[in-house]
């Protein structure tokens, strides 16, 4: 039985990538030294998938920061603000490739960077493609081409992986009216078919055509793109293999489609789709043909051992139908997804072997699909790779580390009334204009100030045992004064504390709450040079202690202006958290809002006024599937509003939400009942507020008016504009000023100028306000 891969991480076991982009950016080394540190780390990870065994090993899976931003490349889809970096030099491809995902802004020119989502529901972001009437596509970027090349140079025939035309254009917008991107297919398929046939003169076997779209509702017209492109693929490479894989949910209404592609192998997500198994087993044309079917048995988005059992059942289903010849074994989805490598986990104080012993990372995944591969071939019952699994996975179901009746008793006896504030919005806002204070159009900023390197040495230091607790938190005091002073300078109406203490939103508050474990080395890219390290929730959620009231009541202690209490909420902790999956998430969910509650509480008693509870991940959250939406919609919302919902109505709930299309939940967004929302609008100049706007949302909101993943400083004319668009359709009173995001990953002296520019157009609104009043 055939074991293959869909996709390995590429930032490195160590984050060698990020480290060297990050160089590269800042001018420390060049090109060829970056295209060095990728290139090996390319061939590690090929070594790493053929020593594990695999029957097919992929490649252009790696990036050097997104995969759909590598497509739009590949397919000439460069907008024509970039146009005046294209020279026809091939050294030039970098500084292109880098100014459409951060933006640019030197020799003379200012362009603003490509807008940036999330994939599909999970904490990758990707590089939204841009489309225009009659939208031309021609052949640019070879790093297909190129990566297979490498691969064969060390002996290995790779499977090229490429993102599927259809899902391509699904995944990216009209730039102006008057046409639907899906009709772009037929100006975008002569491009893949040359590539395609590229790779197959250069003895490709078999190409990876990744379609998630397969999982999305689709109109008549999607489902048709597909079924056309496919013939047209098929008819111009007759004997080029192809494999068509869909994952992150089940095929549902797709089913038939997908069966009915003129492919030679179809990828299913049983992780999260099993009920397509039967489906497709119980599909005549399908079990009529001689197509393979792929198995994505193993998660390719947790840590979570395999329970081989229930694995090798699936198979065993789908060998029954097919025949073993056909049947394919694979993790569900690219484990892009995943940490490296568990055995990097050496600290048994950071992971105890119990624990660590019910996980897997991405190199024991490729373990694995080898060994289920072996397995259901064999009599395994008394095979010691199987017994040996089936008894972890009793350990971790029976384990005491888990439940805690106490919590799950809290949990049960949370009624209706919990989830409401005192008084509606309009009587809240009334008490808080008045107790607050606040000039119109405030300003403020997400939490997060830069965090130097001399930042993370303090904490590095202090974690080795070099400098004292109060050597550390003297430090920190006088991080956090600073910047105070700096704000106050500034004229920044609602103050933060610079959040320097924290190592990372989700996991600062993980680490104090009981139920989450940590690793050393379980990094995973988030975006770009975006790495994160999400906690690991194992068991039953509850906070034992205070996790931030002592820095914030220190901040509001030593300014006269309000410093904002800053927490993340509980649909974030979840979602940016490798999740149990022996309970349903709803439950997980609510444990946390109510640790979040009893912190928020705390914080209005130490005197924190204004406190603000970041969701940013309510949309990435939602299901695929429409049908799916209202269950999920009213947990998320319901957890969020129990985390808020314990205080006093002069008390300032605020939350904040980026990268993120709003359109079709606004409602929900509304419900939330936040006094204020801010959000991320300046990569699409504005284009996200429509929503709000049509709807008529009731509360205050921030649109941000500066893109902070891009280094570019944007001038004060540029905000203004934003401002005075979003003015238009905003009440005047319910508009603040601020940045998309968090300043975390900036450096001080593009922050400082962008700030010193938001506050300047705050103030030439507030001017032109006036003068109009």
């Amino acid at each position: 039985m055939l074991s293959h891969n869909l996709g390995y991480p590429r930032v490195g076991s160590h984050r060698e990538l990020k480290k060297a982009s990050e160089q590269f950016w800042v001018g420390t080394i060049d090109r060829d030294a970056l295209q060095k540190v990728a290139r090996k780390l390319r061939h590690q990870n090929w070594e790493t998938q053929q020593n594990a065994g695999l029957g097919l090993i992929p490649s252009n899976d790696f990036s050097l920061y997104d995969h759909v931003l590598d497509t739009s490349l590949m397919v000439g889809a460069i907008p024509e603000r970039y146009h005046q970096l294209l020279d026809g030099k091939s050294n030039k491809e970098l500084d292109l490739y880098f100014a459409m995902a951060r933006g640019y802004q030197k020799n003379g020119l200012d362009i603003n960077a490509l807008e940036m989502t999330k994939w599909f529901d999970t904490n990758y972001h990707y590089l939204v493609p841009e489309f225009v009437k009659g939208q031309r596509f021609k052949r640019y970027s070879e790093k297909v081409l190129l990566e297979f090349e490498d691969a064969l140079h060390k002996g290995i025939v790779t499977k090229p992986v490429l993102l599927g035309p259809v899902t391509y254009l699904i995944l990216g917008k009209e730039k102006e009216a008057g046409f639907d991107r899906i009709d772009l297919i037929d100006s975008l398929l002569p491009v893949y078919i040359s590539i395609l046939k590229e790779l197959s003169a250069r003895g490709a076997e078999w190409v990876q055509l990744d379609e998630p779209g397969l999982v999305l509702d689709l109109n008549e017209k999607e489902k048709l793109a597909f079924l056309s492109a496919y013939s047209q693929i098929r008819e111009a490479l007759p004997k080029l293999r192809i494999l068509v894989t869909t994952y992150f949910g089940p095929l549902e209404d797709n089913l038939a489609i997908a069966a009915a592609l003129p492919v030679d192998a179809l990828h299913l997500d049983l992780t999260r789709g099993a009920e397509t198994l039967p489906q497709i087993l119980a599909d005549e044309s399908f079990v009529s043909s001689t197509k393979k079917l792929s198995l994505g048995v193993i998660d390719g988005r947790n840590i979570w051992k395999n329970d081989y059992r229930k694995s090798l059942e699936w198979i065993g289903a789908a060998v029954n139908v097919l025949g073993e010849e056909r049947v394919w074994v694979a993790p569900s989805s690219s484990l892009l997804h995943c940490p490296y490598d568990l055995d990097l986990e050496k600290n048994e104080a950071v992971l105890t072997p119990e624990i660590k012993n019910w996980m897997a990372f991405a190199k024991q995944k490729l373990a694995e699909v080898t060994t289920l591969a072996r397995l259901s071939t064999t009599d395994y019952a008394h095979d010691s790779a199987f017994t040996d699994n089936q008894k972890a996975i009793e350990s971790r179901r029976k384990s005491a580390l888990i439940h805690k009746p106490v919590v799950k008793a809290r949990v049960s006896e949370v009624h209706e009334s919990d989830f409401d504030r005192q008084n509606a919005f309009n009587i809240r806002q009334s008490v808080q204009l008045e107790k607050l204070k606040l000039p119109l159009f405030p300003s403020t900023t997400i939490g997060s100030f830069p965090q130097t390197d001399e930042v993370r040495q303090l904490r590095a230091q202090f974690k080795k045992g070099a400098l004292t607790l109060e050597e550390y938190e003297t430090r920190i005091r006088e991080e956090i004064v600073d910047s105070l002073r700096w704000q106050e300078e500034l004229g920044i109406d609602v103050l933060v504390h610079g959040e320097f203490e924290r190592n990372d939103m989700v996991e600062y508050f993980g680490e104090q709450l009981s139920g989450f474990v940590f690793t050393q080395n379980g990094w995973v890219q988030s975006y770009g040079s975006r790495c994160v390290k999400p906690p690991v929730i194992y068991g039953d959620v509850a906070r034992t202690e205070p996790m931030t009231v002592q820095w914030s009541a220190f901040a509001q202690a030593n300014s006269q202006k309000l410093v904002k209490g800053m927490l993340t909420g509980p649909v974030t902790i979840l979602q940016w958290s490798f999740v149990r999956d022996d309970q349903p998430r709803k439950d997980t969910t609510f444990q946390i809002a109510l640790a979040i509650r009893d912190e928020v509480v705390d914080l209005e008693k130490a005197g924190i006024k204004v406190i603000q509870i970041d969701e940013p991940a309510i949309r990435e959250g939602l299901p695929l599937r429409k049908h799916a939406w209202k269950s999920y919609l009213k947990w998320a919302v319901d957890a969020f509003r129990l985390s808020a919902a314990g205080v006093a109505d002069q008390t300032q709930i605020h939350t904040h939400m980026c990268y993120s299309e709003f359109n079709d939940i606004i409602e929900s967004i509304a419900a939330m009942d936040a006094d204020v929302i801010t959000i991320e609008t300046s990569r699409s100049q504005m284009e996200l507020l429509d929503a709000f706007a049509q709807f008529n949302y009731p509360n205050e909101i921030g649109p941000g008016v500066y893109d902070i993943h891009s280094p570019r400083v944007p001038s004060v004319d540029e905000m203004l504009v934003l401002l005075e668009k979003a003015l238009k359709v905003i009440p005047a009173r319910n508009l603040w000023v601020n940045p998309d995001c968090g300043l975390k990953t900036r450096k001080w002296p593009e922050t400082e100028a962008a700030l010193r520019n938001m506050i300047s157009a705050a103030n030439l609104l507030r001017e032109s306000v006036a003068v109009a009043g």
